[in-house]
């Protein structure tokens, strides 16, 4: 979905690339406009300090978004996008997930309301490769992006995962870490998604490895590789416009979704249920205690009229 009020820029940094990952890219986004597809938005979440914001400048080829190891991220999401072709790329940075230790909810209620009547076709959840552990706060951001935008934006999601050019730990080959780091993570994601087993069979959440990094070696082709000799850049967009074409519903951000269930109509829901309850449980029990209490009192006064007689028969 477009966005009017967005500036779009001509897609310059794409020129940047050696010219094997140029035509790559260009190929792909072909594609995409082949199926009618014209315009994508790219939605980078995540904690901080995992690298979402050099992700963003890796993805765009150039500087876009400012990235200080020593500084605290950005505390407000940024847009940026770029045009080629007839093609308009969205990328939203956003600010880390967790602040002092717990979810930061206000980050998540900042970030819907930017992205308020936008459509989000893809979710890049980023963490770090050299992560050697996953906890319960994994879980909880999890969790806090599934209740924020919904459980179908997994069906759009890629887990992506930078510092990829490292040697692994414990002697354990490349591929043994990454299937491992893989595992553990996605099992998070799953647990705090609730996406059941049978799901996640027929539609697996994309593993994208990154390196955002100088140091990340290269082809002959002058192409950023990794470690397992996959060019990344090209890797990460054929893997974004899988998804893309996955058949799923990119998510649109209504101001419905962005304010959220209204917590006055949540037991409306029940009323039916408690209407009905009332009649064929209350309603029987008073009706019988009515009728109870009239017996009673028929009772009372046939008692009292048969001591009236009798006292009257002793009079006479």
């Amino acid at each position: 979905m477009a966005v009017a009020s967005q500036v779009v820029r001509e897609w310059a940094g794409i020129n940047q690339f050696p010219a094997a990952t140029q035509t790559k890219l260009l190929e792909l986004l072909g594609k995409l406009k082949q199926e009618s597809v014209s315009t994508l938005t790219i939605l980078v979440m995540g904690k901080g300090g995992v690298g979402k914001s050099s992700t963003v400048n890796s993805i765009i080829g150039e500087r876009v978004v400012t990235v200080n190891p020593f500084q605290s991220e950005g505390v407000r999401p940024v847009m940026v996008s770029r045009s080629r072709a007839g093609f308009t790329l969205n990328i939203v940075d956003t600010p880390g997930l967790v602040e002092g230790g717990y979810v930061n909810r206000y980050a998540l209620d900042m970030i819907k309301r930017f992205l308020l009547d936008k459509t989000i076709d893809v979710l890049l959840y980023v963490d770090r490769l050299d992560a050697y552990r996953v906890d319960n706060l994994d879980k909880q951001v999890i969790e806090a992006i599934t209740e924020n935008f919904g459980k179908g934006i997994w069906n759009r999601a890629a887990v992506v995962l930078t510092h990829a050019q490292l040697s692994p730990p414990d002697a354990l080959s490349y591929e043994e870490f990454f299937t491992k780091r893989c595992e553990a993570l996605l099992k998070v994601v799953q647990k705090g998604a609730g996406i059941k087993n049978q799901q996640l069979v027929e539609r697996p959440i994309p593993v994208i490895l990154v390196e955002n990094s100088g140091r990340c070696n290269k082809d002959e082709n002058d192409q950023k590789i990794l470690p397992n000799g996959i060019a990344w850049i090209p890797n990460l967009v054929e893997t974004i416009t899988k998804i893309v074409s996955n058949g799923t519903d990119a998510i649109f951000v209504d101001k419905k979704l962005v304010d959220g269930p209204n917590p006055n109509a949540r037991g409306k829901i029940f009323i039916p249920l408690i209407l009905l309850l009332q009649y064929y449980l209350i309603i029987p029990r008073i009706k019988g205690k009515i009728e109870d209490d009239k017996g009673n009192a028929v009772w009372k006064n046939k008692r009292r009229t048969r001591r009236g007689v009798s006292r009257w028969d002793d009079d006479y």
